[in-house]
Formats: structure tokens, C-alpha cells, sequence
């Protein structure tokens, strides 16, 4: 992407953070971002409530609150019903009234694949904004979901896995990050992300490499969906998380006693992920206290950021 300085930039794609920022007054600027993918999952509604909780967090990875979200629609008109897209529609719709946001329009194109997402926009001052160019050494790292959605969600596209099997994941990937955004921001983080595509690995990395710092990440204090290692045993690995293992083969060194399974679920292309947070570490039981108020699924402490080269990962 073409650099644009700008004083009212404040965060672009050059740190690869969640999203866009663009101050629009002293104590107030936009934050913008985009996501859409294809279904992930059987039931349309549950298709759309998981895309829109997705395009939601990026704006609570970076301190905001969503305003209004636009509809972003691939559809084969010539083979799926509209009333199919109803309920792929009402999904968005439900996540983003549970959001405090308004959906306010959107735009369709024929595809012969169907794929639904949204533009998400929000707003955050600029003193309070949260990205992922501020961690230290020494700062702990907490996740706030588990992973293992895109080996889940591919093992159900093979017919490996029961859809009901598939309820907890769902479940945790149609709850918004709205509560772990406000646990957050209560005890002040240095940085964050969300984990989606790019798995937790890589998240960690931009993260890492956007603050000039390294990690040290501990694979057994990851909270893994339950059946996410069998279904790796059986095959059920997408090829975004192929994808993600080897792009980091540089910059990440696992110890011997990491097995394959973990490495690859390390790296797992997640679909409405949790937020990954690097706070102080005299800060960590507030953070815990917090999210506990606030429910999330997860509050896993799983390493800690260290100083070394920039983006570098050593998991053990």
C-alpha cells in the first residue's frame, strides 16, 4: 500500500494493525476496517453472526466502539434462495444491535460463491487508542478466546465433524469482543490484536514486530477448542493455516518438544478470534479480574514478550 502522511492518520496499513484511524477532531477519531469471507458454517444465520462479530472486532482490538457497519454481499442468485440470505442478513443484523451499531446499507454483487461480511466503523479518542505497536519486554500476553476454529470448521466442510460438535465453537465465535475490549481498557494495555487469518502466531508477530520486541510463547497455556487436535490427526487443516506456518518459518523457533499438532494449531487461521493483549505485568490480575466480570472465554495467560529481534517468536 502507497504511504500517505498525513498528521490525521494515525494508524494505516504499515504496522498491519486491525485498522485503519483517522482523527477527526482533538478528542475524536474514526476507526475503520473491513472483513468478509465464505460460509464456515451450515446455518445461515450462525453464517452471519459469526462474519459480523469478525468484522466487529477489529474496532475493539483497537480501543473503539462501533458506530454503524455496512453489508458487504457475494450471493448466487441463480442458485441459492433470497431467503437464504435473509437469515445470513438477520445474523449481521442481531450481532450488530447486540454491538450498540446500526447496519445502514450495504452492496451485492452475482458470485457464484456466496460471501458476507461488513464495513465496520467506530470511533475512539485518540489518547485511548489501542494498537499493536506498544508492547515492552517483560509484559505479559493474554488471549481471550481459544483456538482452533479453522481446523474445527474445515474437519465440518469434510464431513468429519458432527455440526453439533461444532456448537461451543460457534458459540465463542459469535460473541463480540466487546467485553474484553472494556476488561482492556480498565487496566490500561500497552498493545493489542485480534487473532482471525493470520492464526495466533501470526498476529503475535505483527504484533511483535510492530513494538521492536520478541515473545516467548508457552504451546500447553493456550486454550484449544476440545477435538481440535483429532480433527488435525484426521487431515481437517486448511490451507490458510499451511499458509500461515510457513510464512513464519523465519521468525518463529519451536522447541523440540513442541509436536506438529501444536505448531500447526498455533497457527491456525482463526475465524472471530480473541483479543490478544500485552499489559504490564503488575497489571495482569486486574486484567484477569476484569475479563472474569466480563465473561469472555477465555483469560489465558500464554507468554510473554521479551526483548530480541523484532517479530522473532520462541515457543516452547
Amino acid at each position: 500500500m502507497p504511504s500517505v502522511p498525513d498528521p490525521r492518520i494515525l494508524v494505516d496499513a504499515a504496522s498491519r494493525d486491525d485498522a485503519a484511524v483517522f482523527q477527526v477532531a482533538p478528542d475524536r477519531a474514526l476507526v475503520a476496517t473491513v472483513d468478509f469471507f465464505t460460509p464456515i458454517v451450515d446455518d445461515a444465520y450462525d453464517f452471519g453472526r459469526i462474519a459480523a462479530a469478525n468484522a466487529f472486532s477489529d474496532v475493539y482490538a483497537m480501543g473503539g466502539a462501533p458506530l454503524f457497519a455496512l453489508n458487504l454481499v457475494g450471493w448466487p442468485r441463480e442458485r441459492l434462495p433470497f431467503e437464504l440470505l435473509g437469515e445470513v442478513l438477520r445474523g449481521g443484523s442481531d450481532v450488530a444491535r447486540a454491538a450498540g451499531a446500526f447496519v445502514l446499507g450495504g452492496h451485492s454483487v452475482d458470485d457464484p460463491e456466496p460471501k458476507y461480511g461488513m464495513v465496520v466503523i467506530g470511533e475512539v479518542h485518540p489518547e485511548r487508542l489501542v494498537t499493536n505497536a506498544g508492547a515492552r519486554p517483560g509484559d505479559a500476553l493474554v488471549l481471550t478466546k481459544p483456538i482452533g476454529t479453522g481446523i474445527l470448521t474445515t474437519a465440518l466442510k469434510r464431513d468429519l465433524l458432527p455440526a453439533a460438535m461444532l456448537a461451543d465453537a460457534v458459540r465463542v465465535m459469535t460473541t463480540l469482543n466487546a467485553g474484553a475490549a472494556r476488561a482492556m481498557l480498565s487496566v490500561g494495555p500497552h498493545a493489542a490484536t485480534d487473532v482471525t487469518g493470520f492464526g495466533l502466531l501470526g498476529h503475535l508477530h505483527n504484533l511483535l514486530r510492530a513494538s521492536e520486541a520478541a515473545a516467548e510463547l508457552v504451546a500447553a497455556d493456550v486454550p484449544v477448542f476440545p477435538g481440535t487436535r483429532e480433527m488435525f490427526a484426521q487431515g481437517a487443516v486448511p490451507g490458510g493455516t499451511t499458509r500461515n506456518l510457513e510464512s513464519l518459518q523465519d521468525t518463529v523457533r519451536f522447541a523440540d518438544s513442541v509436536c506438529d499438532a501444536d505448531r500447526t494449531i498455533l497457527a491456525d487461521a482463526q475465524t472471530s478470534g480473541g483479543l490478544l493483549i500485552a499489559v504490564a505485568a503488575d497489571r495482569v490480575e486486574r486484567l484477569y479480574e476484569a475479563l472474569a466480570r466480563e465473561t469472555t472465554p477465555a483469560a489465558a495467560l500464554i507468554g510473554r514478550v521479551a526483548a530480541g529481534a523484532a517479530g522473532s517468536i520462541t515457543v516452547r
